[in-house]
């Protein structure tokens, strides 16, 4: 830039005159791009706030339908019952006497006792356990931890582990069947004799020794009798699973099933805060004064104006189904839940929330789509609009940019321009004085 001048022949204050005109000029244009950003910023603001509420609902929405797709059930026991009970999808209500008989156990080998350095003998162990078995080499220099680690090994967690058990006769090779039950069941055989007191089946004898047997549990329920492996029944109650924890052969106990809508309810509550968040954020963000004339950032925006219809319509739509669920609108367009009603709804028909919410209903299914296509990340009505408003704050925040650095050119020439005419009128100043010199001589 050229150098300003403070004082100049003519008596002009450069400064000053530069710096109102390029004002005069910059001023009109800076103050309308600065309006225009700030309605823009104004508009984002306001639409991240409705897409927030949006996302909001649709994630309240989310765990209504998942809840109420759900159908779920809670299974009741008496602590001291010697099982629990937990509930899936295909629950239905019920009452079930259930008595534990026996528990699955899992079988326990030992050897006989060895000293710390002992070595057994040499060949190879085949180990048996439902339909599949595990070779185990065994060399004559291995000691009963070498055998151990060589059985795990080889098994790798399946049908068999084996650990060393350090007692007051000495140390003892024990053989954990993984799995409980007759299934589990291990048999042991050797490819050497020296190996034999390792063996355990039938006809084995001075083997191993058998200190857990395997078994299968036994549970009868309403009468009905059913063995298993393990300790976890799922097939004999509809949609229960009972884990025995233990046997009272001759006590009964009740389970009870029963709709567990405590969780709905709660996603229902939620649901309802939300819908009114959401709506009453459009209102306010589309609302006119006519009082004061004064319009609110997005009045008379087509984007807000027709969710804000979609969104009511999808509600008055379905006024009633939501109405006998306990879900109603006031004359203010409010939400309420009433918990209540909806237990006297969910009483007389259990898969009435799952016909208006589930995934697939008219109501539930449909305002999913129509919060997807509005807040969907990548190609959302909600998302587009944001991206394009950043995009025209960003152009705006470029032609500011533009504007100072042409007014800066301005400035500069007009300093030019002021600094040659101060030139210019010093030299016919000193013209001047030198002619009148010249005249007076």
């Amino acid at each position: 830039m050229a150098s300003l001048v403070s004082t100049s022949t003519s008596g002009l204050d450069i400064p000053t005159l530069v710096s109102k005109l390029v004002a005069a000029e910059k001023d009109p244009e800076q103050n309308r791009i600065n309006k225009a950003g700030t309605a823009a910023t104004t508009q984002l603001s306001a639409i991240s706030q409705i897409k927030s509420s949006m996302t909001t609902l649709k994630s309240a929405l989310d765990k209504v339908i998942s809840s109420a797709d759900t159908n779920a059930y809670k299974a009741t026991v008496p602590t001291d019952a010697g099982f629990t009970a937990t509930t899936t999808s295909s629950a239905a209500p019920g009452n079930y006497s259930v008595e534990v008989v026996s528990l699955a156990t899992a079988q326990k080998l030992a050897s006989g006792a060895f000293t710390a350095d002992a070595t057994v003998g040499s060949g190879t162990l085949t180990i048996g356990y439902g339909d599949s078995s595990v070779t185990v080499d065994i060399s004559g220099t291995d000691k009963l931890t070498d055998i151990a680690a060589a059985i795990n090994k080889a098994a790798g967690g399946k049908g068999v582990t084996a650990s060393v058990v350090t007692a007051n006769d000495g140390q003892h090779l024990v053989f954990n069947a993984v799995d409980s039950g007759t299934k589990g069941a291990l048999t042991i055989s050797a490819s050497d004799p020296s190996l034999s007191g390792l063996t355990y089946g039938p006809g084995v004898t001075g083997g191993l020794n058998q200190t857990v047997a395997a078994a299968d549990a036994l549970v009868r329920v309403d009468g009905f009798e059913r063995t298993s492996s393990s300790n976890t029944v799922s097939d004999i109650v509809p949609g229960v699973v009972l884990t025995l924890t233990k046997a009272a052969e001759g006590t009964k106990f009740n389970l009870g099933v029963a709709a567990d809508t405590s969780g709905l309810k709660g996603n229902l509550t939620a649901f309802a805060a939300a819908y009114n968040t959401a709506n009453t954020l459009l209102a306010k963000s589309s609302s006119y004064d006519a009082t004061t004339r004064s319009a609110s950032a997005l009045t008379g925006d087509s984007l807000v104006r027709s969710l804000q219809q979609q969104l009511r319509g999808q509600v008055s739509g379905n006024v009633n189904e939501l109405k006998a669920l306990g879900l109603t609108i006031d004359k203010d367009g409010v939400m309420s839940f009433d918990g209540a009603k909806f237990d006297t709804a969910i009483a007389a028909d259990g898969g009435a929330a799952a016909e208006v919410f589930g995934k697939d209903s008219k109501f539930g299914g449909t305002l999913t789509k129509l919060l997807d296509s509005n807040v969907n990340v990548t190609n959302g009505t909600l998302t587009l609009r944001s991206d394009s408003l950043n995009k025209t704050i960003k152009g705006y925040e470029s032609q500011l940019d533009d504007l100072d650095a042409r007014m800066e050119k301005l400035s500069d020439r007009y300093t030019a321009q002021f600094t040659a005419m101060e030139t210019m009128i010093s030299k016919l100043q000193s013209s001047t004085s030198s002619l009148s010199s010249l005249l007076m001589s």
